[in-house]
């Protein structure tokens, strides 16, 4: 039976062209037989520093739309690929698929490859949000380490898709992070991009021998299981409960009188 995913990427459409090629690559290769990805990115506001938390917030919009539709048209789940995870809860309120984001389900991940994760990320803004989403998951015990890189200006990684010497020298700064004092058994690079980059120079290994994660193939296959499970649980893989529940019959009417067309799995 087919699986049809919708991968959001909070990349701005335009800004990331050569990324964007070779994720497309990737997902086909990572993808099961008769799994069908659909990649969005971002066409309005931001996508090119989210490493801002403002900038984060204006693109969230989009990507909640989009999980809004994704619903509509009939897609089975809805992948956050940013490694913020923006509006993941919040999508997860509106949708009645699974929603899986790509930080939460790499720390997942990454907790069933070894006894301890870091994180190599892009560079000193991000590694806040890291922590926190490592927090959330409560796995805040098993986190090692934050190696860091030095991009600020995170666009300077398009380069690396189409310049080998530019992708090499990112690759390094990567490897030089990862390892050092309290060095853990699982690395996972901060970012999307750089994901796709190791992937590109076929990097599974940090120089000390630790399994570096590839996030967006965990993102894939995580919901390729979670699609599967939803099936066979009758549509409750995502429980709505308490965190992701959506307002009741009794509200959702007035809701959208001043909202719009608002959680669309409502009657």
């Amino acid at each position: 039976m087919t699986i049809r995913l919708w991968y959001q990427s909070l990349s701005r459409d335009g800004a990331w062209s050569s990324y964007r090629d070779a994720l497309r690559r990737q997902l086909e290769a990572f993808r099961d037989e008769g799994t069908e990805i659909h990649v969005a990115g971002t066409t309005r506001v931001g996508g090119v520093a989210d490493q801002y938390r403002y900038l984060e917030f204006l693109g969230t919009a989009e990507v909640l739309e989009n999980c809004q539709r994704a619903v509509q048209e009939g897609y089975d789940a809805f992948l956050i690929g940013n490694i913020a995870d923006p509006g993941l809860r919040e999508a997860r309120e509106i949708a009645n698929i699974p929603v899986l984001g790509l930080c939460e389900t790499a720390i997942h991940a990454a907790g069933l490859m070894g006894a301890s994760f870091g994180f190599v990320t892009l560079n000193e803004k991000f590694a806040p949000r890291l922590r926190e989403n490592a927090a959330r998951a409560d796995l805040s015990g098993r986190l090692a380490r934050i190696g860091r890189m030095e991009l600020d200006r995170i666009l300077t990684m398009n380069a690396g898709f189409t310049d080998v010497a530019a992708r090499d020298a990112l690759v390094a700064q990567f490897l030089d992070a990862a390892d050092g004092p309290e060095a853990p058994e699982v690395v996972i690079a901060g970012g999307g991009v750089m994901m796709a980059l190791l992937q590109e120079a076929g990097v599974t290994r940090t120089r000390a021998g630790a399994t570096v994660l590839n996030g967006v193939l965990s993102l894939v296959k995580m919901a390729e299981a979670a699609v599967r499970m939803d099936r066979h649980l009758k549509g409750a893989f995502t429980s709505k409960r308490l965190t992701a529940a959506p307002p009741g019959a009794d509200q959702i009417a007035e809701i959208r009188r001043w909202c719009g067309d608002v959680y669309p799995t409502l009657d």
